[in-house]
């Protein structure tokens, strides 16, 4: 789902980067306000995590790539805010040290993967969880909330690309669509597979203050 340069137009790239750059801002406020120390080992923790995901790529029409992304469970656990902060963080180490995804494309790479992926997937979350309850209601949110989220990442990140003029709008969306469609199955059972473990060694941890 890395954008690489050349494949975003001027204007595209400059206002995904503005939003992204906004979004930011705000992430880093509230989490300078609303952090604590049990917050801080699993940012590192779970930064650990989605950096070591993303590093199983699968090449996808239009001049892009999937992956698993991370967000939803991010969010989860910490809230949509710190799932952007985490997510820009890794992919901005993907960028600059191991050229995965372009440096005028990461304000797009920000907004698909940690801005939709983390609020989509957190609001999702919440909703499923509102019609089932408890320890089922987690798991079903999980599992309902990484799958959507990685598909409207994906859709977001094609109609981009075609506003760009990259690839036809109907071939890039039902490419990334479709792949992610599978990709999302695979990242909805480990996030429900982490939650599982959690909720078994380590409970509060689903307990802590979002942000």
């Amino acid at each position: 789902m890395h954008i690489p340069d050349g494949f975003l137009d001027t204007k595209t790239w400059i206002a995904m980067g503005g939003i992204s750059a906004i979004f930011v801002g705000i992430a880093v406020r509230k989490m300078n306000k609303k952090i604590s120390e049990k917050h801080i080992p699993l940012l590192g923790v779970m930064a650990a995590f989605v950096f070591a995901a993303q590093m199983f790529n699968f090449p996808v029409g239009g001049g892009t790539s999937g992956h698993f992304m991370g967000a939803t469970l991010i969010a989860i656990l910490l809230g949509p805010w710190s799932s952007v902060l985490i997510m820009t963080t890794v992919l901005i180490i993907q960028c600059l040290v191991f050229q995965d995804g372009g440096i005028t494309a990461l304000g797009a790479n920000i907004f698909n993967m940690g801005i939709v992926g983390g609020f989509f997937g957190y609001y999702i979350s919440a909703v499923t969880q509102f019609f089932i309850q408890g320890k089922n209601g987690i798991l079903a949110g999980g599992l309902v909330a990484a799958w959507c989220s990685l598909v409207l990442s994906a859709v977001f990140c094609a109609v981009e690309l075609a506003i760009s003029g990259t690839a036809p709008f109907r071939f890039v969306v039902s490419a990334m669509a479709g792949v992610h469609a599978i990709i999302g199955i695979g990242e909805g059972l480990i996030t429900v597979a982490t939650l599982s473990l959690l909720m078994k060694v380590r409970p509060d941890l689903l307990k802590l203050q979002k942000i």
